[in-house]
């Protein structure tokens, strides 16, 4: 049995290494625009690969706007950028029904939300109807103008910023919704040498620009192969122990966080961990994942959906230190 095993995965490993030359494409385009930030890089390839989507958190200007639209062009795909205020409406979103005095009927005009990769910058600063009219989009992947139903485009990628810094005229975003993202990512300053170039590349002549290299459809015919990589039942287990561990932390030799978590983490954040971890492996150019894949993953997909107390607030423990403790606890397969 273990030999069968052993020489699908070795089949399944080729294959993936083969096919998996696209990401080298893409990164390699998208390094001609985007310096430094790797992390950010490679968590988008993620999120599209795992068709999840992204929450980023970041101070303004460290080019996570630059980063989508640097992807959206290599992949051939269509981009929007939605800029969130207090004055927007669903509609502005979704797109609304227009009477045509000429043909005296509605037609549909549609939203910046039908394109493959759509931008939601600053989500926290308009009211909640508008925050949950594009997550319920997310989440079902279609939506509802004058009661008819439209299918978004595939595949659909919607990248979220947050600015932590200014917190006055802001609506955060509820448990429910954060949830829906797959992956939080809290975005840091370039190194010293990142910026040298930083700065080089905007002061020259001409500023570089990323090409067209795959179309989508070969987007979605990774996600298929991502799908096929392999995952052992150990593997499992250990997502699983890491989830429990945020939920009943005493089961795991943790008593003194029981205080500090309020609620742990939803069985969606087991199905995004798992579904992560796959993609990272294809990025990666392995068949199958491995422990190292989990914990690298499992602050990006945990850290919004660990509710913290006050007494933790008032301790000054963040999700991440959270997070530490329960990775050090469970052990490792």
């Amino acid at each position: 049995m273990s030999e069968i095993l052993n020489t699908d995965i070795k089949e399944l490993n080729e294959k993936i290494n083969k096919e998996s030359a696209i990401i080298d494409i893409i990164m390699l385009e998208m390094n001609k625009v985007i310096i430094g930030q790797k992390n950010m890089t490679e968590r988008l390839l993620i999120a599209l690969l795992a068709n999840g989507h992204i929450l980023l958190e970041g101070v303004p200007g460290l080019a996570k706007t630059l980063a989508i639209s640097t992807l959206s062009k290599t992949i051939d795909a269509k981009f929007s950028r939605l800029q969130f205020t207090p004055d927007l409406l669903p509609a502005d979103i979704i797109g609304t029904q227009i009477y045509s005095p000429k043909s005296e009927k509605f037609t549909v005009k549609k939203g910046p939300i039908f394109a493959n990769f759509v931008l939601a910058d600053e989500i926290n600063r308009a009211p909640a109807k508008v925050q949950s009219a594009l997550l319920e989009a997310m989440q079902e992947k279609q939506v509802t103008i004058g009661g008819e139903s439209f299918d978004l485009e595939k595949p659909f990628l919607v990248m979220a910023t947050q600015n932590p810094v200014e917190q006055e005229g802001t609506y955060p975003l509820p448990e429910a919704q954060v949830d829906r993202f797959m992956l939080k990512i809290v975005i840091d300053y370039p190194k010293k040498e990142e910026e040298k170039i930083i700065i080089r590349n905007n002061l020259a002549k001409s500023f570089p620009v990323a090409n067209s290299v795959i179309k989508s459809d070969t987007i979605l015919k990774a996600r298929e192969l991502v799908k096929e990589v392999y995952m052992d039942e150990k593997i499992e287990q250990y997502i699983i122990d890491i989830v429990f561990a945020t939920r009943n932390p005493e089961e795991y030799g943790l008593e003194k966080l029981k205080d500090m978590i309020s609620f742990g983490a939803s069985p969606r954040a087991s199905i995004n961990l798992a579904s992560a971890c796959k993609a990272y492996a294809f990025i990666k150019r392995r068949g199958y994942v491995i422990p190292e894949d989990v914990r690298s993953l499992c602050f990006d997909i945990l850290r919004h959906r660990i509710g913290l107390t006050y007494e933790a607030e008032a301790e000054n423990i963040s999700s991440e230190d959270i997070i530490t403790e329960i990775l050090n606890a469970v052990e490792i397969p």
